[in-house]
């Protein structure tokens, strides 16, 4: 059924919201899949190519926490994007802002894949990947909250949870996608991986950019936003405005979420790093079983999501947060059996935990804000929040087994997260708001 809506120059035009539901159900899956796509390589090449690519002068544990550090600049980026881009969400439009950041992941994707090495550029190497790392967090922090922003505004009241949600199966969908890519360049390659076959599934990416925009052209502004637009509800500085106005929804949306981003920075990133540098594992084994992991995680995202509309998303979130707690150090003692079983196991069961902090996430951060302010809010919050914790978990996780010699002590790491997040969604207020 066809409804009247208005453009950005208060035009009426007839919309299908039905088929525009699904467009943006499809746009902020692809959108979010291509970006973690691009992202996800990054931190998959960072355990097993660039330590030795762009820092071959230092000895194995400074250069791992050098590309780590690389790694942690792409969360250090976020907040600066999720400002801009909030500003331009809440004051020009979502969907001018999602296009912007896939166009933007993208170019500087494509980038580091064509990037010489430390041998052939010296120093100048570490420093353009450093850069080409910083874009990326850009770009990330103005998509996930356009991504969910379009995908929640054009849903119902009987399923703004699960549309919300949407956006989180890019996060596994791109995860399985860029493993799947570099398994497959690893066997094409063979010992020629180190040299060109891991620059291929960045150059890949262009592909993916192409398509995701000529689905974004295709969706129109959500109506909350145009409605926005008629009643003048446009602040001039959306940030300052959500600072002001919202501080309790900023900081318990951090902290409640922080755990999640923690978890996941252990979970699908360093776990690589451990299995081959501690435990001498072959690098396969956590591939496939990362593999595996975001393959199940794409089914726990959609049921979790579908259940946020039935329980308070609030519910949910503490129940993972409480998994999280009795499944980290167990985690941790699967890992060093070196059973390669036991070993997807583990990582299978972590991101099925990981699923249930997750998919709530996007819906307890987004119904905090009003439209007017909803970009901005949700970018502020998701980034800083991804900021404390993935952003810096491989580094610290590196760091705690350097000292401790023991996985068990990130375990404690992760358990500490998770407590300060289940004290801080005491505070968490989720509402849809009167003007959706």
């Amino acid at each position: 059924m066809s409804k009247l809506a208005t453009n950005v120059a208060n035009e009426p035009i007839p919309v299908d919201h039905k088929k525009q539901q699904r467009i943006a159900g499809i746009s902020s899956v692809l959108g979010s899949t291509i970006e973690w796509y691009d992202f996800f390589l990054y931190g998959t090449m960072a355990a097993i190519i660039f330590p030795h690519l762009f820092f071959p002068d230092q000895d194995p544990y400074i250069a791992t926490l050098l590309t780590f550090s690389t790694y942690a600049i792409g969360y250090i980026a976020r907040p600066l994007g999720g400002i801009f881009f909030g500003h331009l969400g809440d004051k020009i439009g979502r969907k001018v802002s999602l296009i912007a950041t896939l166009v933007i992941m993208g170019i500087t994707t494509i980038l580091i894949g064509v990037l010489p090495g430390f041998s052939t550029i010296g120093y100048w190497a570490p420093a353009l990947i450093t850069l080409f790392r910083f874009i990326q967090g850009i770009a990330i922090g103005g998509e996930w909250p356009g991504s969910v922003l379009i995908s929640m505004e054009w849903g119902t009241s009987k399923n703004r949870g699960f549309m919300a949600a949407l956006p989180q199966i890019g996060v596994p969908l791109g995860l399985i996608l860029g493993t799947a890519v570099t398994s497959l360049f690893i066997a094409i390659s063979g010992d020629s991986f180190q040299t060109w076959g891991w620059r291929v599934p960045f150059i890949l990416s262009l592909v993916l950019v192409i398509l995701g925009l000529v689905i974004r052209f295709n969706l129109l502004e959500t109506p909350s936003f145009q409605k926005v637009l008629t009643e003048k509800e446009m602040p001039k500085l959306p940030f300052i405005s959500v600072i002001k106005d919202y501080p309790k929804q900023v900081v318990s949306g951090v902290l409640s979420n922080v755990s999640s981003d923690i978890a996941f920075g252990v979970f699908a990133f360093y776990t690589t790093t451990y299995g081959i540098n501690y435990l001498g594992l072959d690098k396969s084994i956590f591939v496939n079983s990362t593999l595996a992991g975001a393959i199940v995680a794409i089914f726990a995202i959609s049921i979790t999501g579908y259940f946020s509309d039935k329980i308070n998303p609030k519910k949910i979130l503490g129940f993972g947060n409480v998994l999280l707690i009795l499944w980290a150090l167990p985690f941790f003692y699967l890992l060093n059996t070196k059973s390669t079983g036991l070993i997807f196991l583990a990582i299978i069961i972590a991101f099925i935990i990981h699923s249930t902090m997750w998919a709530p996430l996007a819906p307890v951060i987004a119904a905090s804000f009003p439209a007017h302010l909803r970009y901005s809010g949700s970018a502020i919050t998701f980034m800083f929040r991804g900021l404390i914790g993935g952003g810096f978990a491989p580094l610290i996780s590196t760091y705690l087994l350097h000292t401790f010699d023991s996985g068990y002590a990130i375990g404690v790491y992760i358990i500490v997260a998770a407590v300060i997040a289940l004290f801080a969604i005491r505070f968490v207020d989720v509402k849809y708001h009167k003007e959706d």
